[in-house]
This record gives C-alpha cells, structure tokens and sequence, in this order.
C-alpha cells in the first residue's frame, strides 16, 4: 500500500501523460491593436539579436510557423516592400531550474488489538473438576506514523514570441508601429526546445494576432492533431483555424 502511494503522488508531481507521452502545459499570452487583421501580407524574420534568416535553426522554426500563418490566411510578400507587416520570430530556452520539496506518507501496521475471543474448557476427574481458558486476540491495523521522504525536480523554461510590426509607407518616421504580440512558455522536464518548439507554436496558433485577454492555459502532447498539423503531418481536420 506504501508503495502505490508513493507511485500516485509521484506521478502527480511529474504531471499527465497520455499513453506514455508528456503532456506540455504551455501559458499563452497575446495582445493585438484594431488593425492587425487586415494586414495578412508578411516577411518574417529573426528577432533573436545575431540570428540571421539563414541560420538554420530559424529555417526550420519558420517552417512551422508559416505553416500556421498559412492556415490563418496570411500570404507571404515577394518582396520586403511589398509586405504590409514583418513578423519577428524570437524563441529561447533558460537555464535550468531545480527545486527540492519534501512530503510525508503514512506508515501503516498493527495498532492495537480489534477485539478478544476466550475459549473455557472443563475436565472432570472423578469428584475433582478442572477448568483451562484460552484467549485469542484479533489485531487492528491502520497508520502508525508518517515518513518524510524529499525529491527534486528540474525544469527548463521555453518560450516562443511572434510580433508582428507594421511601417507607415508615408510616414517619415523609421519607428515600427506594433500591430499584434503573442507569447507562449512551458516550464518542463523537457531541456530539448526543437522537441518542443512546435508544440509551443501549435499552442499559440488560435491566438496568432488575437487578444486574449489574460494568460491563457493550453495542454497538449506531441501526438495531438494541432501538433502534427504544425509538423506538416497529415491530420483529420484544420486544427489550426
């Protein structure tokens, strides 16, 4: 009993799984202006400083993310003048983060007795009569102390920003006007940000140049439809609408 206690809280520690896969908690945080909507001609570039657009780590994060741009019905300009906004894709992950808990599980055996049955029996010998008695005990069992038991756990934080920014062709100044910013981090076991990566874009994709209002909370593994449609995967539907 001990041990499957131990079992389920570790498991709730560690987090859901969905038939032996990590299920990713990613925390999705969007703001958009009024006009961020009807700009759907883009150029997308690097916002990690030093990251140019040949880098091939970017190439193959903007692969996923066209994908849904694509699927929200934005065109990719021909050319850098002709694009209406530029989208900066920056992403990340953090240096690794441990902490130590402790916790307590009861220990369990016998408490006392439960109750006692006494057996009498008689033995007559001619005009003698003799008695002997038998007790028997019935114990109890239930918790009869606790044991702390500590633990530590490291997570790394990822994080994926997409900002799109728009010129005004006649306006003299060079200052980007921002049009939309969406954000998404998980805090996880996991220190792998290209597994990663494309479940944190498939997380934001409802909410690409949307408001959401507060943080909003999305759960997803690697195998679930939004994922593998962001992976170029086929799928059942357009999870990315």
């Amino acid at each position: 009993m001990r041990h499957l206690l131990i079992l389920v809280l570790f498991l709730g520690l560690s987090g859901c799984s969905t038939l032996g896969q990590p299920t990713f908690n990613v925390v999705v945080d969007s703001l958009t202006s009024g006009t961020a909507q009807h700009q759907k001609t883009y150029v997308l570039l690097p916002g990690n400083a030093g990251v140019s657009v040949n880098d091939l780590q970017f190439r193959e994060y903007s692969t996923y993310l066209v994908r849904v741009l694509q699927a929200k019905g934005y065109v990719a300009a021909t050319t850098p003048e002709s694009a209406e906004q530029a989208i900066f894709l920056s992403y990340g992950i953090g240096e690794p983060q441990t902490q130590h808990y402790s916790y307590q599980l009861p220990t369990w055996g016998q408490t006392g007795v439960a109750f006692a049955n006494s057996y009498k029996t008689t033995s007559t010998f001619g005009s003698m009569t003799s008695q002997t008695g038998t007790t028997m005990n019935t114990p109890s069992y239930g918790i009869t102390g606790y044991q702390t038991y500590t633990a530590s756990e490291t997570t790394f934080l990822k994080y994926v920003q997409i900002e799109g920014v728009a010129f005004d062709k006649n306006s003299r100044s060079e200052t980007p006007v921002p049009l939309w910013k969406t954000t998404a981090t998980s805090s996880d076991a996991s220190d792998d940000l290209r597994r990663v990566f494309p479940v944190l874009v498939a997380a934001s994709a409802p909410y690409l140049a949307a408001n959401t209002g507060q943080k909003v909370h999305v759960a997803l593994t690697e195998s679930d439809a939004a994922v593998s449609s962001v992976k170029g995967l086929p799928v059942k539907g357009l999870p990315l609408e």
